[in-house]
């Protein structure tokens, strides 16, 4: 691979990263509830989830994936649904703030568990269809077969999750920012930005339920 090669690689998965996306909502709204360190799983979650996408994409085994109607309606279907459940329960319990007001907002700014924030980048990166098809047509342009594969699979997966980590990190510190700036510190703004992150992630969902593998 040479120089220009990793240059033009670089630049196509900082466009894909930093693209407003599921996962950019998800680990913004986790901000928002729990803190940036919390949110760190989630992104972890994220990028092991692209991980395996690019190895099954360098592989070829994703392309069985797209191909195959029935894998590819079941696997968006999947995440058409993880995607309204997640809208509907932030919608349902807002977004969790600093300062409790009432037993329910005690309840809701408990935080999960650190693998359960992580296993919901992991899931909702694995069932992004649209996702597999990017990795799947991004990762075959820029790999030479005539030389060793590991190496550059190495050099292109490190350099792709290293975008999406940074990206998500940047928006993580964002989200947290604007929400202090935001809300005042009362419960009617968490359930305000609950119910604007949940429409989000209902609309993402049914978007997601009507596309199509073209």
């Amino acid at each position: 691979m040479t120089f220009e090669s990793w240059l033009l690689f670089s630049a196509i998965a900082l466009i894909a990263t930093i693209t407003p996306g599921p996962a950019i909502m998800l680990v913004s709204a986790n901000s928002s509830s729990y803190g940036v360190r919390k949110s760190i799983y989630t992104i972890l979650g994220n990028i092991s989830g692209l991980f395996c996408m690019s190895l099954m994409a360098v592989l070829g085994l994703s392309t069985l994936i797209l191909c195959s109607a029935p894998i590819f309606f079941t696997l968006k279907i999947i995440g058409a649904l993880y995607l309204i459940y997640l809208g509907l329960k932030m919608w349902r319990n807002g977004i969790s703030g600093n300062r409790n007001t009432s037993s329910d907002a005690m309840r809701l700014s408990v935080a999960p568990r650190n693998f359960k924030l992580y296993m919901q980048g992991v899931f909702l990166s694995l069932s992004n269809p649209k996702a597999i098809a990017f990795t799947t047509a991004l990762f075959p342009q820029f790999i030479q077969p005539e030389l060793p594969l590991a190496p550059q699979f190495i050099i292109l997966v490190s350099t792709f999750m290293f975008f999406s980590f940074s990206c998500l990190l940047g928006y993580s510190i964002l989200a947290r920012k604007a929400k202090k700036q935001f809300e005042e510190r009362n419960y009617y703004s968490q359930t305000i930005l609950g119910k604007v992150f949940g429409t989000i992630f209902i609309g993402s969902g049914v978007a997601l339920a009507v596309a199509t593998r073209k």
